[in-house]
Order: C-alpha cells, then sequence, then structure tokens
C-alpha cells in the first residue's frame, strides 16, 4: 500500500484548465445585397465546422481552433458567408496521449462552441439578417466518429482535428 501510494505521488497530477478565449478570425460576407433583401427569405443554409490543436509551448499550454463558416443561398445566390475562428489556449497536463487528444478534440471545443456561437448571431444581425442560432454541437460524437474513420482505414483527418 505504501508503494502504491509513492508511486502515485510521483505520477503528475492531471489537469485542465482555461488560459484564455479570444477570436483568431471573423468574416462576413454579403455579395447579393441589397438585391438580395427584396427575396423570399427562405435560405438554404449549410454549416461546416472543424477544430484544430496545436502544443504552443512545453509547458503544457495548446492552442485550440474552432473554426465554424455558414453558408446561406436564397434562391441560388450567396445571401451570406460568414467564418468565425473562435480559439482558446488551454493548460493540459497529466494526461496520456490519447486522453490529451480526446481532450483538445471535445473539451476545448464544447467551451469555444457558445462564444463562436454568439459571434456569427451578431453578425448576421450587423449584416442585416435574421439571427442564426445554431443548435449544440456533440463534439465527443464527432471525436468518436473520426477515430471510427481511422480505424476503418477511410481517409480521415486525426481526430484531434476535425
Amino acid at each position: 500500500m505504501a508503494e502504491e501510494q509513492a508511486a502515485a505521488g510521483t505520477k503528475e497530477q492531471q489537469q485542465f484548465a482555461l488560459q484564455r478565449i479570444y477570436t483568431k478570425d471573423i468574416s462576413l460576407e454579403s455579395p447579393s445585397t441589397p438585391a438580395v433583401f427584396k427575396k423570399q427569405w427562405q435560405p438554404q443554409v449549410s454549416v461546416d465546422l472543424g477544430t484544430k490543436s496545436e502544443k504552443i509551448d512545453e509547458g503544457g499550454n495548446y492552442e485550440v481552433v474552432l473554426t465554424i463558416t455558414i453558408t446561406a443561398k436564397v434562391e441560388n445566390e450567396t445571401a451570406f458567408l460568414i467564418e468565425v475562428q473562435q480559439a482558446g489556449i488551454f493548460f493540459v497536463t497529466g494526461f496520456g496521449a490519447e486522453d490529451l487528444r480526446r481532450i483538445v478534440a471535445t473539451a476545448a471545443p464544447n467551451i469555444l462552441f457558445p462564444y463562436a456561437r454568439e459571434c456569427i448571431d451578431n453578425l448576421c444581425v450587423k449584416g442585416g439578417f435574421p439571427p442564426v442560432m445554431l443548435a449544440p454541437i456533440n463534439f465527443d460524437a464527432m471525436y468518436q466518429q473520426a477515430l471510427a474513420q481511422a480505424q476503418s482505414g477511410q481517409p480521415a483527418a486525426d481526430p484531434a482535428t476535425h
């Protein structure tokens, strides 16, 4: 028992902490304005989502970037295109490689998502369009899907970088 406690004492303590949240890039394009405002507003909306992570120092800090691109088309014309890169610096230490990948691919984007969603909503309204309220995203399911694709030999991005 004393040996187990001694071994546990030498094991690095697991820590996951948010250091900073920031908007890395943000854009709104509305190439069909003002003509699009005269059309019946029944847009076809597509949402593209991606995450990437990078170790930024030897102290255990990682930058995680959540990129969301929204494209709204009315009668095959682009009403607007919004892209937001919401980023954060996260301190992660004491985890194995697999757990680390899971944390930066799921927990960190879950923290960043509400900030990105708010930016998108604000850009829509400021651009003269109705707000876009994105539904919650299950980053855990996305991570599991990416892992399954990687294991089946299908070409897929690294699960930590969707």
